[in-house]
């Protein structure tokens, strides 16, 4: 891909204009499969006529940069698979209870979550995130509108969601959460008794399952009283596009490569304000849980 761009620069530099637009035509149909334009337009958009990679600042200064900050993470994930998984030895790995995963005590905290709203369709959703009161808690919260868009093509509006960013190591390289020693999440939450979708997000191998989606819902009582929420991860359901699927298996915890975000997201199709305050998100092996999967698997080809 970099020496694609390094040939649309010269192209540029050298050969003028024309040139340039017959170097696009021909890699064009290379450029619009890659990560330098975006695959979604919101129906009715007009589409970006110029690439991302234009924009780009060519820094020799800040490569230097990047490249010490990159290499000091690289030392530091070397340390600690030296150590143990997780950066723990191993006795204290396979003698964990619990583990906390994202609480939320500083602004750091919250920039590793993105939000999201029907807005990206065209929606009138609204939706806020910001620290709690003296800081303890993350606090999220805005207005559902589930008022369909006039494009001709949207049929259902009303949603917005809270989503962790997916873990990055060095070099940008793709992290991935490993939960095999637990069997439930853990949260400490307070709503206004309106109820959320739990989700977690993964990153198969295979293209076809990428909008894979673990799903279960999370009911909020209402009131003034913070509540701790176990839900076992036996009780998540596969979907796919928003379609419960007929082959249903249990989320694959052992799986260090699957297992890439988590989120919350609301749209029980009532207008209105909400929020949600989470103290902490964690986890838990709860020794008493003994169920591996709380819904039934059919099997679609029964032998005769």
């Amino acid at each position: 891909m970099s020496f694609t761009v390094m040939l649309l620069n010269d192209a540029s530099f050298h050969g003028g204009c024309c040139r340039h637009k017959v170097l696009l035509s021909l890699l064009g149909p290379l450029l619009s499969s890659s990560k330098l334009y975006s695959s979604y337009r919101r129906p009715g958009a007009e589409p970006e006529k110029k690439p991302s990679w234009q924009n780009a600042d060519f820094s020799f200064k800040k490569g230097i940069d990047q490249l010490k900050t990159q290499l000091s993470l690289l030392k530091k994930e070397t340390q600690d698979y030296l150590l143990g998984p997780g950066g723990h030895p191993l006795s204290q790995h396979l003698l964990e209870q619990t583990r906390v995963l994202w609480q939320f005590r500083s602004q750091e905290d919250l920039n590793k979550w993105v939000i999201s709203s029907d807005v990206e369709i065209g929606g009138k959703s609204e939706v806020f995130l910001k620290l709690g009161r003296n800081n303890q808690a993350a606090l999220l919260y805005g207005t559902l509108n589930t008022e369909v868009p006039r494009d001709g093509e949207t049929k259902y509006s009303g949603y917005c969601s809270m989503r962790s960013k997916p873990a990055v190591g060095s070099f940008n390289r793709k992290k991935y959460y490993d939960w095999s020693n637990f069997n439930s999440l853990y949260l400490r939450v307070r709503g206004d008794g309106r109820p959320w979708m739990v989700n977690i997000y993964t990153d198969p191998y295979f293209s076809h399952l990428k909008d894979d989606l673990y799903s279960y819902f999370m009911f909020t009582r209402g009131g003034p009283y913070w509540e701790e929420i176990k839900i076992p991860f036996s009780k998540f359901f596969l979907s796919s596009r928003g379609r419960v699927q007929d082959n249903q298996h249990p989320v694959w915890l052992d799986k260090a490569s699957f297992l890439s975000t988590l989120g919350f997201t609301i749209g029980d199709k009532v207008d209105g304000p909400f929020q949600l305050e989470i103290d902490f998100i964690g986890l838990l092996n709860d020794r008493a849980h003994r169920e591996e999967f709380a819904y039934e698997i059919y099997d679609k080809n029964t032998p005769v």
